[in-house]
C-alpha cells in the first residue's frame, strides 16, 4: 500500500509566519521519518489552487495566527474536501477571538479574569481599569502586542494609538493575575500533563520567551499540589470541549499562589494550533505520555478529517 500523502501547510502571511515555518518544517521532517509522503506548502493566496492540484490525502495544518488559525483555511479545506488536522471552522474562529472564547468559557463555568474589550484609540490617557492589567490584541497569538501595565504606571501605554501598531484595533484590557504560568495540552479526549513555564529574564511568557533559545524553562510535570494539578487538567479538557476543539489544543492558565493571594486558577485562552517543534510545549507533553515526536504527529495525521 502506498504511503499516505500529507501536505504540511506552513508559513502564511500573519505575524507568526516565522513560527509557522519552524513548526511546519519540523513536522514535515518527522512525518517523512515515520513513512509519510510529504509535500511542504508555503501558504499564499493561491493555496486553494495549489491544494486542488496536489490532491493530498491529509492536510497537516502547521499555520499560526490569522488565516491559518481562525477558521479561514479550515473553510478552504472543507470546501476542497481534504481531511485536516486540529480544530474545525467554528472552534478555530471562536478560540482565535479572545472575547468570544472567554464568553464561551464563562458560560461553562470556567474561571476567567475580568476584562473589557475596547478600541485601542478609546484608551487614551486614563487607565481603563485599575492597574495592574494586561492589554492584548483580541485576535493575535504568540503574545504579539501583549503589554503588562504595572501599578506604578501613571497612564496606559501610548503606543497603542501609534500608526506602527499592527495588531488590529480591538484590544482586551484584562486584570493582571499574579502567580505561576501553567499550561495543559489536550489530545483527543485526554488531558496531557501540566507544564509550568518559567520565562528566563522576562516578566511573562512573551514572544522571546516562547521562541528564543533559552527564553524559557519548561517544568513538566508542574511541581504543584495534586489537587491543583488535576483541576488544571479538568479545566483544559472542559475548555477544549466547550469551544468544540478537535485533535490537539493547549489551554493556558495563571495560578495565584503568591503570598496573600487567593490561590485562584484563571483560564487565559485555548490555543488550537500550538507550536509543533520537537521542543514545543505540547510535543513535550506527548513525550511525557510516552509518544515520540513522530508517533505524536502520526496520531494527528490519522485523526484528521473534514467536518471537524
Amino acid at each position: 500500500m502506498s504511503a499516505k500523502h500529507v501536505a504540511v501547510l506552513m508559513g502564511g502571511f500573519s505575524s507568526e509566519r516565522p513560527v509557522s515555518l519552524s513548526s511546519g518544517n519540523a513536522c514535515a521532517d518527522a512525518l517523512e521519518q515515520v513513512g509519510y509522503r510529504v509535500t511542504r506548502v508555503d501558504v499564499d493566496r493561491n493555496v486553494s489552487s495549489v491544494l486542488a492540484e496536489l490532491k493530498p490525502d491529509v492536510a497537516f495544518n502547521a499555520l499560526h495566527g490569522p488565516f491559518g488559525e481562525d477558521g479561514t483555511i479550515q473553510g478552504v479545506l472543507e470546501y476542497l474536501q481534504i481531511p485536516y488536522t486540529h480544530s474545525g471552522v467554528l472552534a478555530s474562529a471562536l478560540a482565535m477571538d479572545k472575547q468570544q472564547a472567554k464568553c464561551v468559557a464563562m458560560a461553562h463555568g470556567i474561571p476567567v479574569a475580568p476584562a473589557r474589550v475596547m478600541n485601542r484609540f478609546e484608551i487614551g490617557e486614563k487607565h481603563p481599569i485599575e492597574p495592574p492589567y494586561v492589554v492584548k490584541p483580541v485576535t493575535e497569538g504568540s503574545s504579539f502586542g501583549v503589554v503588562i501595565v504595572k501599578e506604578d504606571q501613571s497612564h496606559p501605554p501610548q503606543f497603542l494609538a501609534s500608526s506602527e501598531w499592527k495588531y488590529g484595533d480591538r484590544v482586551m484590557v484584562e486584570r493582571y493575575i499574579p502567580g505561576r504560568e501553567l499550561t495543559c495540552g489536550v489530545m483527543g479526549d485526554e488531558a496531557l500533563c501540566v507544564t509550568e513555564v518559567l520565562p528566563q529574564g522576562n516578566t511573562f511568557y512573551d514572544y522571546e520567551s516562547k521562541y528564543a533559545p533559552g527564553g524559557s524553562k519548561h517544568v513538566l510535570p508542574a511541581e504543584i499540589s495534586p489537587i491543583i494539578y488535576q483541576k488544571i487538567q479538568t479545566l483544559a479538557l472542559q475548555a477544549h470541549r466547550a469551544i468544540g476543539c478537535r485533535g490537539v489544543s493547549r489551554s493556558d492558565f495563571r495560578f495565584d499562589d503568591s503570598a496573600g493571594g487567593e490561590g485562584e486558577i484563571i483560564w487565559l485562552e485555548v490555543n488550537t494550533q500550538p507550536g509543533m517543534t520537537a521542543t514545543s510545549l505540547v510535543p513535550e507533553m506527548a513525550q511525557h505520555k510516552g509518544l515520540s515526536f513522530g508517533e505524536f504527529l502520526r496520531w494527528m495525521v490519522e485523526d484528521a478529517s473534514c467536518l471537524r
